[in-house]
C-alpha cells in the first residue's frame, strides 16, 4: 500500500536521492510561490474573516499551491538498482550448536525456524532476481545446495571468519549483499573492531536476520570458574563460579573433584536477572592433578543444563616449601608461631633468632652452614626460600646488598615478604628509609616518636579477608564470623602509616571504643608480594583458649601457606588456559630461569607429552625472541581428554630441572553458553556495513532491500514521483478540507 502511494519502493527512498526533473530555475519555484502566498493574503485580508480563520484557510491554499507547483517542477528519485541476474547474493545460515535448540517445547530448534522463514518469506525473490549463493557455518563457511538438511555439526560460531570467507566471492563474481542469518553469540570471539573494520571496508552490505529470543528464560549458566593454576599440598583454594540467573531466588554451587563431591554452598540471587559470584574453600590434597568441576543444580522447569557446569584443572605440588624467619630478640611470638607449624612436613621454617649482637640461634636447618651469620650470606641463598618473615629487627642490621637482595627477592623472585611488628620492628626499626620500603602496602613511619606500643584491640576480618583463605577460620561464613569473635584481644600494636593505593586490608585491629585500625595488610608487586602484620600478640589466642582449639594454629597456618604458594619455581610450565574447548589452539609457556632467578634465553628444552589414552602427541617449541627466558609451546591435543605434558630444560649439556602440567580438550561446549540472541552484535554488523538488522518475522522487505543495494553491478534509474498518487491525494484533501470549513464557518 504505501509503495502504491509513494509510486516507488521505501527502499528506493531510503537509497536514492531526489530531484527536480524539468530543469527548471528553483529561484522561479520560489517567486511564484512568493506571490502566490501574497496575493492569497491580501484575498483573505478583503474578505474579513477573523485573522485565526483567515490564518487556517491560508495556510491550507498555500500548501495547495507549493504541492502543484513542486509536481509542475517533476519531482524525481534517482536510485542505484542492482541489474537484474547479474549480481550474486550469499546467505550465510548459522548452524553451529546454539542454532539446535528449542527455546520452548516442542518447538522447531532455531534453525529450523531461520530456514523455514527464509524459504517462505524471501528465498525465492532473492533468487528470481539474484545469483543465490547458500553457506552453512562449518570450515569457517562451507556452500551448501540447499538448507533443508543443514548438519547443524559446527562446534563454535566465529562470524567474522564466515563472513569473510563469503565475502572472497566478491573477488571472482559481482556480490549485491550478504545476508547472515544467526542468534549473534561469536563464540570464537573472531569479531574485534579491526575485524568490523575490515567488513565495512569491503563495501558489500551484511543484513542481519537475528534468530532466538534475546534474554534467556529460566537458565542457570556457569559463566565463569577459576582456581588457581597451581597450589600447595595440603593446603586450603579458593574457587571463585560466577552464575547468571534469571528470576530464580535461591541455588546451590557443587565442587567436584574427578567425579567426587569436595564443596557445596547455598547461593541467594537478589533481583529478577544479573550475576552473582560465590567463593568456595576446598582442600587441595596430596601432590598430583586435580580435575575439578563446577555444577549449579537446575531451576524448576530448566530446560537448557548443558550451561549449568565448567570444568577446570589444577596441579598440586608436593615440593616442601621453606619459610625464611628471621627474628631480632626472643620472644612469644616467634615460640608459638614455630609451635604452630610443627609436625607439618609439606613445610619447613628456617628460623634466625639474635641472641647475642654477633650470635643467632638457629632452628629448622638442613646443615650446619645455614644462616650461619643469621641472615643469607648470597643472594642465591635467599632465593632458595619460598617466603621470608621479619620480626622485630631493626634495617640496619642487614647490609646495603641484603636490603637490595630482599627487594629483588620480591620483585625478581617473586617471593613473598612479611614483617611483623615490634619493637625494633617496621617503622621504629628503619624499615621506611632503605630499599624494601617502596614495596610495602604502607608508608611505614619514622622519627623519634615509637609507632610500637600497648594497645588492646580485637581482630575483625574485612570484606577482602572474609574472602580470603587467610580468614578461614572455619568452612561455614556465619560458624566463620562466630570464630573470629570468640579471639582473645591482642595486647600490642604497631602503627603503618598510610595505606598505598595497591594495598588490601584483611583485618582490622577494633578498639574498645570501636574505632579500627589496619592489621593485616598485603599488596602486589612485581612477581610477589609484601605483607604487613601490626601486632605481634597472636600468641595470646593460643594461650588464653583450651588447648584442643586450633584457631591460632589454623590461622598462622594458612598465613604462611599464603605466603609460600605462589611461590614460582625456576623451571615452570603453565597453559595459557587450563580447560581448550572446541578446536581452539592448545598452546603453553615455559620460563627456564638460573638459582638467581635470571632468565636462559639459550636453554634446550625437551617437551614429552601424551594423549589421554597414552600416546605421544608431538609439540613445537619457539622462544618467545625477548631473551626473557620464556618459551612457547604449541600442542597437537585434538581428541578430548586429560593431557600430561612434562618439560625438561637443559643447558651446556647440564639439566636446569623439570616441570610438569595438564590441560584438558573438551568438544560440545561453547555453544552452550551465551546461547541467547545476541541482537546488538547483529545490529552493530548491519549498521557498520550498510545493512539492515531484521527478525524472522519482518523478512518480507528483505530482497527488495537487496535490489537497491550499491555493491555488485548496478544501474542507474530516475524514478518519475509526479504522478504518486499520494500527490494527487494531497491535492484532494487540501481542497476537501478547506471547503468543508468554508461550508462550517457558512462563508462559502
Amino acid at each position: 500500500m504505501l509503495q502504491f502511494l509513494l509510486g516507488a519502493s521505501i527502499w528506493a527512498f531510503r537509497s536514492g536521492q531526489l530531484a527536480l526533473g524539468r530543469g527548471w530555475p528553483l529561484w522561479l519555484l520560489w517567486a511564484l510561490l512568493l506571490a502566490g502566498i501574497a496575493l492569497i493574503a491580501f484575498t483573505l485580508w478583503r474578505r474579513r474573516l477573523g485573522w485565526w480563520r483567515s490564518a487556517i484557510l491560508g495556510a491550507l491554499q498555500a500548501a495547495f499551491l507549493a504541492l502543484v507547483l513542486l509536481l509542475l517542477w517533476r519531482p524525481v528519485l534517482r536510485v542505484e538498482q542492482s541489474r537484474e541476474r547479474q549480481n550474486a547474493v550469499a546467505v550465510l545460515v548459522d548452524d553451529s550448536g546454539s542454532m539446535n535448540t528449542a527455546d520452548a517445547p516442542k518447538a522447531p530448534v532455531r534453525r529450523a525456524q531461520a530456514v523455514a522463514a527464509l524459504q517462505d518469506k524471501a528465498l525465492g525473490e532473492i533468487a528470481a532476481h539474484s545469483d543465490l549463493r547458500l553457506f552453512r557455518f562449518a570450515d569457517h563457511a562451507a556452500p551448501v545446495d540447499s538448507l533443508k538438511n543443514l548438519p547443524g555439526s559446527a562446534q563454535s560460531t566465529s562470524i567474522g571468519e564466515a563472513l569473510n570467507t563469503v565475502l572472497q566471492l566478491a573477488t571472482s563474481v559481482p556480490l549485491a549483499a550478504v545476508v547472515l542469518v544467526s542468534d549473534g553469540a561469536d563464540t570464537a570471539n573472531s569479531l574485534d573492531e579491526a575485524e568490523l573494520s575490515r567488513l565495512a571496508a569491503a563495501g558489500i552490505p551484511v543484513h542481519t536476520v537475528g534468530v532466538g529470543p534475546e534474554q534467556p528464560q529460566n537458565d542457570l549458566e556457569v559463566t565463569q570458574f577459576q582456581v588457581p593454576a597451581s597450589a600447595m599440598a595440603g593446603s586450603t583454594v579458593q574457587a571463585t563460579v560466577s552464575i547468571r540467573f534469571q528470576n530464580q531466588k535461591t541455588g546451590r554451587v557443587r565442587l567436584y573433584d574427578a567425579g567426587r563431591l569436595i564443596a557445596a554452598q547455598e547461593v541467594q540471587f537478589t533481583g529478577p536477572a544479573g550475576l552473582t559470584t560465590v567463593q568456595l574453600a576446598f582442600p587441595a590434597g596430596e601432590a598430583g592433578v586435580r580435575d575439578l568441576r563446577a555444577a549449579v543444580d537446575p531451576a524448576p522447569g530448566e530446560t537448557r543444563l548443558g550451561n549449568n557446569e565448567r570444568t577446570a584443572v589444577m596441579e598440586v605440588d608436593g615440593r616442601r616449601r621453606t619459610v625464611l624467619y628471621i627474628e631480632g630478640e626472643p620472644r612469644w611470638e616467634y615460640k608459638f608461631i614455630r609451635r604452630a607449624l610443627e609436625g607439618d612436613h609439606r613445610l619447613r621454617v628456617a628460623s634466625a633468632v639474635r641472641a647475642t649482637p654477633n650470635r643467632y640461634y638457629r632452628q629448622g636447618l638442613t646443615s650446619g652452614s645455614e644462616l650461619e651469620n643469621g641472615f643469607p650470606s648470597t643472594i642465591a641463598e635467599l632465593f632458595g626460600y619460598d617466603a621470608v618473615i621479619i620480626g622485630s629487627l631493626e634495617a640496619a642490621a642487614l647490609s646495603n646488598d641484603q636490603q637490595q637482595w630482599l627487594k629483588d627477592y620480591v620483585d625478581r623472585r617473586g617471593g613473598s615478604l612479611l614483617m611483623l611488628a615490634g619493637r625494633d620492628g617496621l617503622g621504629d626499626g628503619g624499615w621506611g628509609r632503605v630499599a624494601i620500603a617502596p614495596l610495602l602496602p604502607a608508608k611505614l613511619p619514622g622519627g623519634p616518636d615509637r609507632s610500637y606500643g600497648m594497645f588492646k584491640s580485637k581482630a575483625r576480618l574485612t570484606p577482602y579477608g572474609r574472602a580470603a583463605v587467610v580468614g578461614r577460620l572455619a568452612a561455614d561464613d556465619a560458624a566463620n564470623e562466630k570464630a573470629w569473635d570468640g579471639l582473645p584481644p591482642l595486647t600490642d600494636y604497631q602503627d603503618l602509616g598510610p595505606l598505598r593505593p595497591g594495598a588490601i586490608v584483611l583485618l582490622d585491629a577494633v578498639a574498645p571504643d570501636g574505632k579500627s585500625a589496619p592489621l593485616l595488610v598485603t599488596q602486589r608487586y612485581g612477581r610477589g608480594a609484601t605483607w604487613l602484620l601490626a601486632t605481634a600478640s597472636t600468641w595470646h589466642w593460643q594461650m588464653q583458649l583450651p588447648k584442643e582449639d586450633q584457631r591460632h594454629e589454623t590461622f598462622w597456618k594458612q598465613l604462611l601457606y599464603t605466603l609460600v604458594a605462589p611461590s614460582p619455581a625456576r623451571i615452570s610450565l603453565q597453559p595459557e588456559r587450563p580447560v581448550y574447548e572446541d578446536g581452539t589452539a592448545v598452546t603453553l609457556e615455559a620460563e627456564v630461569l638460573d638459582e638467581s632467578f635470571k632468565p636462559v634465553p639459550d636453554a634446550q628444552l625437551q617437551i614429552n607429552a601424551r594423549a589421554p589414552d597414552g600416546t605421544a602427541v608431538p609439540a613445537r617449541i619457539e622462544p618467545s625472541g625477548r631473551g626473557d627466558g620464556r618459551y612457547a609451546v604449541a600442542l597437537d591435543a585434538r581428541d578430548p581428554g586429560l593431557y600430561e605434558v612434562h618439560l625438561t630444560a637443559t643447558a651446556g649439556g647440564k639439566t636446569l630441572g623439570e616441570a610438569a602440567t595438564h590441560v584438558r580438550r573438551i568438544d560440545g561446549v561453547l555453544e552452550q553458553f551465551g546461547s541467547w540472541q545476541h541482537r546488538p552484535m547483529l545490529e552493530r554488523i548491519a549498521r557498520e556495513t550498510g545493512g539492515r538488522y531484521w527478525t524472522l518475522d519482518d523478512l518480507a522487505g528483505l530482497p527488495e532491500a537487496i535490489r537497491y543495494s550499491h555493491a555488485g553491478m548496478v544501474e542507474s534509474h530516475t524514478l518519475d514521483l509526479w504522478n504518486a498518487p499520494l500527490g494527487f491525494l494531497l491535492l484532494a484533501l487540501l481542497k476537501g478540507g478547506e471547503w468543508l470549513l468554508r461550508r462550517h464557518w457558512r462563508r462559502l
